[in-house]
């Protein structure tokens, strides 16, 4: 961060000496992680002003769930989930809003036949890995693959999702139950900041998503994961010198009582801040600092 003819890091430290405090917000979650997995600084509104890529999915004629290996049934049991495979409708609608493209790591956490890996992968040029409990689900996905043509870009895991390493991934999928996704949320908080998240028919509780996606037979939620942007921090906005306290639950942001930030959020590492006067300051927080046009800042103590 390009630093001002007076000391920065002084600066901050007489201001967190200055700042009382009781002026502080509890922190509901706060949500440490590194950094921004995507190539562009910020992340686009995923509501798209082009059309999408024409999408393909898995279709064999004939064979709409299965082949001559194994032909799975709609409803039957698994390890924590009956087996129902996402509408193509959904799948593309999903992928879309989660804006995949040849540069992500697409994890689908379920992944059944494999539908969603392969449609990343052929109709979005991405890298995908779908982890699935049932062996006999992993072997036929397997072989969707390859009849999809990109066994080389998809890979599929039988494994254990509570129990298996996704973080390198940029997108996450599922289609789970709201009580797997409530036991899955710290994890994907965990995940670096502007992971994108999307879940056919369940939400993450509380974490509310940026999009509620819908289709003419299904519903879907996206979340992009946010920076760890809650602390004490201390601003200059040109000659303006002042600390502020942030406390933050999931992509939102409240300023403590009587502190110069009034609100704000988070997509990603993407911020936006409303200060009390109604001024509005957008930016982006890399670790312990966080700038934009004509202003920056500097974490000087962390929540908690």
């Amino acid at each position: 961060m390009p630093k001002r003819s007076f000391c920065l890091p002084m600066l901050a430290a007489l201001l967190a000496a200055a700042v009382p405090a009781g002026a502080q917000v509890r922190v509901i979650t706060s949500t440490p992680h590194a950094a921004n997995p995507l190539d562009a600084p910020d992340i686009p509104d995923p509501i798209l002003d082009v059309a999408p890529p024409s999408i393909t999915l898995l279709q064999v004629p004939g064979v709409s769930h299965g082949d001559e290996g194994y032909r799975p049934e709609v409803g039957q049991p698994g390890k924590d989930v009956i087996w129902v495979p996402t509408p193509d409708s959904l799948v593309k609608a999903m992928l879309t809003v989660a804006q995949v493209k040849p540069t992500d790591q697409v994890v689908d956490l379920g992944s059944g036949d494999g539908r969603i890996p392969i449609a990343a992968a052929r109709d979005f040029g991405a890298r995908a890995r779908g982890i699935e409990y049932n062996a006999e689900m992993v072997a036929l996905a397997r072989r969707n693959a390859i009849r999809a043509g990109v066994a080389d870009k998809v890979s599929f895991l039988n494994a254990d999702i509570f129990q298996t390493d996704f973080s390198d991934a940029t997108v996450v999928t599922m289609y789970l139950l709201p009580s797997l996704n409530l036991k899955l949320r710290e994890t994907l908080l965990r995940m670096r900041p502007g992971t994108r998240i999307v879940s056919n028919a369940f939400s993450l509780g509380e974490w509310e998503p940026e999009r509620t996606i819908t289709t003419d037979d299904a519903t879907g939620y996206f979340w992009i994961v946010p920076a760890n942007a809650a602390g004490r921090w201390a601003f200059e906005l040109g000659a303006e010198r002042f600390a502020a306290e942030l406390g933050q639950q999931y992509q939102m942001l409240t300023g403590a009582r009587g502190t110069m930030v009034r609100e704000g959020r988070l997509r990603g590492t993407a911020i936006r801040l409303t200060l009390a006067d109604g001024r509005v300051l957008e930016g982006q927080v890399r670790g312990d600092e966080m700038s934009g046009p004509g202003w920056e800042a500097q974490r000087i103590r962390p929540a908690g």
